[in-house]
């Protein structure tokens, strides 16, 4: 009966997972989730959410690295 309503709520109840995880990371990292992403996009560093995510959550270095980077660009705007 709610098959197709869930699949399509089904996206973002993902994308609200990823930007949980995403913030969690970022805030161990001394940084808010919005600075981090918008740090990103002035970078111009296209990585969707999915893949933030997953980084946050395998691989703490590369995670790290892309702090930097998105502070980086805070810093020189």
């Amino acid at each position: 009966q709610y098959a197709y309503r869930d699949r399509r709520a089904r996206k973002g109840d993902f994308r609200k997972l990823w930007i949980q995880r995403i913030n969690a990371a970022t805030r161990q990292h001394g940084m808010s989730y919005s600075r981090f992403i918008n740090g990103l996009r002035q970078a111009g560093v296209d990585v969707d959410r999915k893949i933030l995510a997953d980084l946050a959550v395998r691989d703490d270095a590369a995670f790290a690295a892309l702090v930097k980077v998105a502070e980086g660009a805070q810093q020189a705007s």
